[in-house]
């Protein structure tokens, strides 16, 4: 009698979960909805059943959707209300029904994304987006319908980054004319099947975005290297391969978890806002100095505050004064920059020509930081006035650091400094105004030891090129408004690893640079050593190593190989009748871009340089820097089609040879005769 009961009430259960089953063949229920599958009545039953459907026909998966299913299908109290009518429950309007903005293919290497008002889709990999709909923002800058589309770069090597879907203005309609106002701009871009779609999840405020897949000549020059694919996607195996998975690997991207995402604190947020709001003003062109420890978002702050300032005026200058770590040029420059496009994406995927540029040559300006501020005033004395600055600052705020920041701030006298801080930087003081004047700098003595009110810097000042109107009155330094941002910045660089990671960083925007080098797609790759170089005459240029003492009989096997600095400097080197023409100091010349001395031959004494430096700017270089920035090796290892052996690789190295290690033919300075003076224990010195 017990097992007929038993079976009695485990016989409904069983019916109802293979009918459930029939109906959707093509789902992967979990244990815990089928379970209260059994809880459910039959209207309930019946009502999951459609919104199953619906989610499947949307392309979102069952176990992304459990949430929404599970507040469906909770057992419900037994009161006197009536229940809802089932049409009522089993047709829910818009985007809103659905838990995540849905994708949809719309044919090969295209993706649509309904995004509802104030949700993001995180993605990683590269693509280009369009906004057929509404008005979408990417890194802080604004996409509406209408404009061009962009391309977007969501790297593994920073925080990924998230469309979002913003607030934009519309005149009162009704949500039938704004539908058919949307199916109407829709109508040239996609077909019927895809409006229909779009039109059946539509919201008012929506945004609907297209995303195509982006193929670029630089892109597939760094991907082709070994081990450099995973900078923009990373396969992983996955049990949930829908429609939505196959759309967005056809256009090469994958979704990312929203914590994986970019995230801006309160404080930088309102610090933008402020920062954007005076740049906006009638004469609004504020220097903008951004400081602060290394690891904290400095770089990530000054690009979408570029976004930013982007959205309401037309362009942007910019100074890096970063040596290791530089934004549109390769490592070990110093440049000034006009920016009139937006910057979606990690430096190794926009570099650009800088309106001017100075080639330091190293990563580092420690042991030679007179040369280092003479090179900053030399750029600075370029920068016109007519747009708002940002100043971009090395991460090294300890000891000598500080006080070279503090030159730096009375050198170019910003009218906003924004100092970064985090729980996990060292201590840095807050540079308020009174703080910059009591404390001596490097080359820069306090507002105590000066007379005047200001700061009054006859040193800095002598070589600085104003405009006429303001080379009559003097120039006087007043104070600056400190703006303190307390940085969450999640990264997992310590003391140990943070060295490789930024020299990876380093690697690729040489190799971001030296792509420019291929052919525009979709025109295939061509290698390095199948390029043709120029050929340079010994005596059309000069000479000069900038990081190491090097024998005159030597310098042609430092040169050969080596990534070198195409500059111009002022003398003339056209009188000499052989070469090489050596320089016995460092100028502080324009550098008009970079190369790599590819080989030289000595029987018709000629460099053979490889640049992407167009021929009428190549006509003014006569000058050749070689510096501490060298070529990433994975360049020299995949030379592919040699046969034999590679060139300038080799596994017969002795480092016991005189000069064969790197601590050997460093340039001395002050300092190092100091430490020869008087020695410090276990303490060596690199050339990077």
């Amino acid at each position: 009698m017990a097992d007929s009961q038993l079976l009695l009430k485990r016989g409904p259960f069983r019916s109802t979960w293979l009918r459930a089953r029939k109906t959707r063949t093509q789902l992967v229920l979990s244990r815990r909805p089928r379970r209260r599958l059994g809880t459910l009545r039959w209207c309930g039953r019946r009502r999951l059943r459609r919104r199953l459907l619906q989610a499947q026909a949307a392309g979102a998966d069952w176990r992304e959707s459990s949430c929404l299913v599970s507040r469906a299908a909770t057992r419900r109290p037994k009161t006197a209300t009536p229940s809802p009518a089932p049409a009522a429950a089993t047709a829910p309007s818009g985007p809103a029904s659905l838990p995540i903005p849905p994708v949809r293919p719309a044919g090969p290497g295209r993706a649509l994304v309904l995004l509802p008002l104030e949700q993001g889709f995180t993605f990683s990999g590269i693509c280009r987006v369009t906004c057929l709909y509404g008005q979408v923002q990417v890194f802080g800058f604004t996409i509406s319908q209408g404009q061009t589309a962009q391309d977007v770069f969501s790297t593994y090597t920073h925080s990924r980054l998230t469309i979002n879907a913003v607030h934009y203005s519309i005149t009162e309609k009704s949500k039938k004319e704004m539908k058919r106002e949307a199916r109407a701009l829709l109508r040239s871009h996609l077909n019927r099947d895809d409006r229909c779609w779009l039109m059946k999840n539509f919201s008012p405020l929506c945004s609907i975005v297209m995303l195509e897949q982006l193929k670029t000549s630089t892109v597939n020059f760094l991907v082709s290297h070994p081990g450099l694919s995973y900078v923009f996607v990373q396969e992983s195996p996955t049990f949930q391969i829908n429609s939505e998975h196959l759309a967005l690997r056809s256009v090469g991207i994958r979704r990312e978890k929203k914590k994986n995402g970019l995230r801006l604190t309160e404080s930088a947020l309102s610090a933008m806002e402020e920062l954007v709001t005076v740049s906006c003003e009638v004469d609004g062109c504020p220097v903008i100095l951004v400081c602060g420890s290394q690891d904290v978002g400095k770089s990530t702050f000054n690009r979408y505050l570029i976004n930013q300032l982007l959205n309401s005026i037309s362009c942007v200058d910019y100074l890096e004064c970063d040596l290791g770590q530089t934004e549109f040029t390769p490592p070990g420059c110093i440049s000034l920059l006009n920016i009139t496009e937006p910057v979606l994406g990690p430096p190794f995927t926009h570099q650009r020509t800088p309106q001017k540029m100075v080639y330091y040559g190293k990563p580092s300006c420690k042991n030679n930081y007179e040369n280092y501020i003479e090179v900053i005033k030399y750029v600075f004395s370029s920068y016109k006035r007519e747009s708002p600055l940002i100043v971009n600052t090395m991460g090294w705020v300890s000891d000598k650091g500080l006080l070279l920041l503090i030159d730096l701030i009375r050198l170019l006298s910003p009218s906003h400094v924004v100092q970064f801080s985090s729980g996990r930087s060292k201590y840095m003081p807050n540079l308020t105004p009174d703080y910059v004047d009591d404390m001596d700098g490097l080359y820069t003595k306090s507002k105590s030891r000066v007379r005047n009110r200001g700061f009054q810097l006859a040193e800095f000042t002598e070589s600085l090129e104003f405009a006429d109107e303001e080379k009559e009155s003097p120039v006087v330094f007043t104070g600056h408004k400190l703006m303190c941002v307390q940085s969450d910045f999640a990264f997992r660089k310590t003391p140990r690893n943070r060295e490789s990671h930024n020299k990876v960083l380093r690697d690729l925007a040489v190799l971001g640079y030296l792509g420019q080098l291929q052919p525009p797609v979709p025109k295939p790759l061509c290698p390095l050593h199948g390029l043709t170089p120029y050929q340079v005459p010994f005596n059309a240029v000069a000479l000069r190593i900038i990081h190491a003492d090097v024998a005159p009989t030597h310098i042609l096997y430092a040169v050969n190989a080596s990534w070198v600095g195409l500059c111009k400097i002022l003398d003339d080197v056209r009188g000499y009748a052989n070469g090489p023409i050596l320089l016995a100091q460092t100028p502080i010349c324009d550098c008009l871009g970079f190369g790599i001395c590819r080989g030289i031959d000595m029987e018709k004494r000629l460099y053979h340089i490889l640049t992407p430096v167009p021929p009428e700017e190549l006509r003014n270089v006569n000058c050749l820097l070689v510096g501490a920035i060298s070529i990433p090796h994975c360049v020299f290892k995949s030379q592919r089609g040699l046969e034999g052996t590679i060139p300038y690789i080799t596994t017969d190295y002795n480092f016991k040879l005189p000069g064969a290690s790197e601590k050997i033919g460093a340039r001395e300075t002050e300092e190092t005769r100091e430490e020869k003076v008087h020695p410090k224990p276990k303490l060596y010195r690199k050339i990077n």
